[in-house]
């Protein structure tokens, strides 16, 4: 169950609640927690954020400039693809 704080407390935060979890993983969770330094809600939260959004995911920005700095783009060459760009603007996706 997934609900939103934002009605409870005002804020924006999602707030999440697991049910059925073995009494084994709930004690790891508790070991790794006091490991760690953190309450085990806080370590749950680390987990899940980890889990999610891994360091190795791709960064389209990044991966631009790095294309760009392999290639060794300079901003003459930007000002090429400006200039020979089709300016018309972008028709809107409708969901009809």
């Amino acid at each position: 169950m997934i609900a939103s704080n934002a009605l409870l407390r005002g804020d924006s935060m999602a707030m999440l609640t697991v049910r059925n979890l073995p009494d084994d993983v709930h004690r790891a969770l508790r070991v790794r927690a006091a490991l760690h330094g953190h309450s085990t809600e806080a370590e749950v939260r680390e987990i899940l954020a980890v889990a999610v959004k891994p360091e190795s995911r791709v960064r389209m920005g990044e991966a631009l400039a790095a294309l760009g700095r392999t290639i060794s783009l300079t901003n003459e060459d930007f000002e090429v693809f400006d200039q020979v760009r089709d300016k018309t603007p972008a028709k809107p996706l409708g969901f009809e």
